[in-house]
């Protein structure tokens, strides 16, 4: 059997690989069309899909860890106020967001759960662990080297983590049943942001010394590392894969902050470096033409295991370039203190922040709000949708 991998994207309809990609495509393109100012999420489907997909399983980076770090010895948390201000209860989990983050959203849309749970917390119950967890943590990327800049688990960790979960559910519920949970989960595989940004958008980090890359050739190799990544969790049985590509990192506050122009009006919005964005837009070009190689590479048994990829760069640059169309005011800045530099413990309970949060599209100096979450969520759905049907 080979991998089927859609390429899913807001321009993808006119590249027609195939009908099942144009309908999906359109669906997806749909959703920026619009002009509802609400900038919500388009409503949970409890029920509907659930019995299709008995979990969702998450890698990555910060944009999808909902609290590992918390228990990992690194700086890299996000567990204190104003963190969770907008979460149930206002509890700071540990997501790196003022609520919840594109993986919660998705579980309550299939009608698991209403949030995914962190694997290393230790409270865990096995409805927990059956239902899907995210082993993401902040601060990783596909290069070995970047979880080393703040000292947080790797990709290859995470795997790892991965399998010692099977062998948890195995001894509670069962080889058969553990089986079946694998195979017909969602994965969600969001990193390779930081990869781009500790390399070229952030000088001074310890990987700028030790890494002395061009950018097409980090490019490659990312992507390399991307494609070993899936082929190992596909190894490890799984079969509907989602992997979302790297936002325009040149918008990021904290980017414009680190790299400002010659000369600005300090009046004026701050722009997005296009350079740096180019960066980030090269990068997802090749991964989408190695994920579309990929789909003659396995044979696996009596299985078709299905990779698709997932733009949030587009969706992210038009609300950043149309914000009022989205319900969006500020682009430029987080909403945590000045918004500048404010990240992790510099985002702090001493920190005033913003009262409409869902007028910012970040929340600190690198992370999206909650808001910015439901959005990209909408554009997600139709291929959650195709791959929980997938068989």
């Amino acid at each position: 059997m080979r991998v089927i991998v859609t390429m899913l994207s807001p321009d993808s309809a006119a590249r027609r690989f195939s009908v099942l990609h144009v309908l999906v495509s359109l669906v997806v393109s749909s959703s920026f069309g619009s002009a509802d100012h609400s900038n919500g999420f388009e409503g949970d489907r409890k029920g509907v899909t659930s019995k299709l997909v008995p979990a969702v399983l998450v890698f990555g980076d910060s944009t999808v860890d909902p609290g590992n770090n918390e228990f990992y010895p690194t700086i890299a948390r996000g567990n204190f106020p104003p963190y969770g201000v907008d979460f149930p209860q206002g509890i700071p989990t540990g997501r790196f967001c003022n609520g919840r983050l594109a993986p919660d959203f998705v579980a309550s849309y299939l009608g698991i759960k209403d949030n995914i749970p962190p694997y290393l917390d230790p409270s865990l119950s096995i409805d927990d662990l059956v239902t899907g967890v995210s082993f993401a943590s902040a601060g990783a990327g596909f290069d070995p080297h970047t979880p080393t800049v703040l000292h947080v688990i790797s990709m290859s960790d995470q795997l790892r983590y991965f399998s010692e979960y099977k062998t948890r559910l195995e001894l509670s519920i069962g080889k058969e049943r553990t089986q079946e949970t694998i195979e017909k989960a969602i994965y969600i595989v969001s990193s390779g942001t930081n990869d781009l940004l500790f390399q070229f958008a952030i000088p001074g980090l310890p990987l700028n010394n030790v890494q002395n890359y061009d950018v097409s050739t980090y490019q490659r190799l990312v992507v390399d590392l991307c494609k070993q990544f899936i082929q190992d969790l596909i190894a490890q049985g799984a079969r509907k894969i989602a992997i979302v590509n790297t936002p325009p990192i040149g918008c990021i506050p904290i980017v414009l902050t680190i790299n400002p122009p010659l000369f600005r009006d300090p009046k004026e919005k701050r722009s997005c470096i296009d350079s740096l964005s180019a960066i980030a837009r090269g990068y997802n070009q090749l991964l989408k033409a190695e994920l579309k190689a990929l789909q003659s590479s396995f044979i696996i048994n009596n299985h078709t295991p299905v990779v698709t990829y997932v733009d949030i760069y587009n969706p992210l640059n038009e609300y950043v370039t149309n914000p009022e169309k989205y319900g969006f005011e500020v682009v430029d800045r987080g909403c945590c203190g000045t918004g500048l530099l404010e990240l992790a413990f510099l985002c702090n309970h001493l920190s005033p922040i913003c009262s409409e949060r869902s007028k910012y599209i970040f929340f600190d100096s690198v992370h999206p709000t909650e808001a910015t979450y439901r959005l990209l969520t909408n554009a997600f759905t139709p291929i959650v949708d195709f791959l929980a049907r997938h068989q």
